[in-house]
């Protein structure tokens, strides 16, 4: 039977290794310990993962069917299959930041042994894991590649958050080093994906076809994004201007707003950074990051001017920000622009509370360095209240109190009664 180790055990991994673990002898590795501390509990913060379905697969020696955690990297000798789940997130400067993704390459390769695969799930740019992460494994374990070892790529598709769209519900991509692997790595995930693989041509075309996913989308909502830039000026609202578009049958009916997390406002940057290194530089692309990155500040600016029409003081002025995280109904804070909104308020002298009943509150302090209240106080007043995040608590939340009470109220995700706002993406 087939001994899978996985490495990163994330949104990503996770989820991934529970599924496996249904089927063969699994081994989740990480390098925090307390995160192997609550797994190994049958917890897992991310919410990704359900406590019985997690507690019902964990076993406690590798070699049998199930799943067994570890931070020790002497327990990752012996894996027929690594699979490697680790974050690829980009440094200030926007380049890519691939230390995570190294360092996992150079400890497999201090533990594989001849025949082994190793596949990468991470986001990359196209040739990386031939041309970056290969190199690391041969130093590091002697062996040669294609010859000893072997490589596949199976770009991640999980949605945090999503229990509908879940990880054996999207079809994978897959593919390997050489015709046979990439048999054997379709193989292998058709073992567990309900709706099937498609096999790419290389590992490199694997890597590009998840770099244009997420960067698609990115340029999509960017164009709605300048869409809401202009049609403000016009003195329109955006989203009647989308319903009445979207009557015609082939519009794509995207939505303005913050993009943020760790695909979305991350990933367009690896194809960026490549396309560079080939000598092209890509406009499109890059102007969809430019106004993307934009829409903290416009928001944050927008209240603002919307504070001093009503003849607020800037300076000591309240703000309620609801929601801090990327997306609606999701712990996840990774990449979130909700922070460059704090950070523009706070920097004009506002008093700004936070308030997010899905985010973690530790990690929303040692990630950025803010606090976030647990409850609105009932009995306190705001001269601004934000909607940046679409959680399922905000939809009865009682806004028509604090418009009677003089608030100013910002939508950035149309979900507030329109009468009762101010202004809305």
């Amino acid at each position: 039977m087939k001994q899978i180790a996985i490495i990163g055990l994330g949104y990503v991994g996770l989820p991934l290794a529970v599924e496996f673990a249904k089927k063969y002898p699994v081994l989740g590795f990480d390098i925090n310990s307390s995160r192997i501390a609550e797994l190994a509990r049958g917890e897992d913060h991310t919410l990704e993962v359900d406590t019985d379905e997690l507690k019902a697969v964990i076993v406690k020696k590798k070699a049998q069917q199930g799943l067994c955690f570890s931070a020790d990297e002497k327990e990752l000798i012996g894996a027929d299959v690594y699979i490697v789940t680790v974050p690829t997130p980009i440094d200030s400067y926007n380049n890519p930041d691939l230390r995570p993704l190294l360092r996992a390459s150079e400890m497999i390769g201090r533990v594989i042994a001849k025949g082994a695969i190793v596949i990468y799930e991470s986001t990359v740019y196209p040739g990386c894991t031939e041309e970056d992460c290969v190199p690391a494994l041969e130093k590091a374990s002697g062996l040669q590649f294609n010859t000893d070892f072997f490589c596949g790529y199976s770009p991640e598709r999980i949605n945090p958050g999503d229990k509908v769209n879940t990880l054996t519900k999207i079809k994978k991509v897959v593919s390997g080093s050489t015709p046979e692997v990439a048999d054997y790595v379709d193989e292998l995930y058709c073992s567990i994906i309900e709706a099937g693989t498609f096999k790419a041509t290389s590992i490199k075309v694997a890597e590009a076809s998840k770099a244009i996913e997420n960067a698609q989308r990115d340029v999509n909502i960017s164009f709605m994004n300048e869409l809401a830039l202009i049609f403000e000026r016009l003195g329109i609202d955006t989203n009647d201007v989308i319903d009445a578009a979207a009557s015609k049958w082939n519009f794509l009916k995207y939505r303005p707003g913050l993009v943020g997390g760790h695909c979305i406002g991350v990933d367009p940057y690896y194809l960026v950074h490549k396309a560079k290194a080939v000598g092209y530089h890509p406009e499109v692309i890059s102007s969809g990051r430019r106004v993307n990155n934009s829409i903290a500040e416009h928001i944050a600016n927008k209240v603002l001017k919307l504070l001093i029409h009503k003849g607020d003081k800037i300076k000591g002025s309240k703000v309620l920000l609801m929601g801090i995280t990327f997306k609606e109904n999701c712990p996840d804070i990774r990449n979130t622009k909700v922070v460059d909104i704090y950070r523009e308020l706070i920097a004009f002298g506002l008093e700004v509370d936070l308030y997010d009943p899905w985010a973690n509150a530790r990690e929303v302090s040692e990630e950025y360095g803010i606090a976030i209240i647990d409850t609105v106080i009932p009995s306190k007043t705001y001269n601004a209240i934000i909607v940046a995040v679409a959680h399922e608590q905000f939809l009865s939340f009682d806004f028509k109190k604090y418009k009677e009470q003089g608030a100013t109220i910002y939508d950035a995700k149309n979900i507030v009664d329109r009468v009762l706002v101010d202004a809305r993406l």
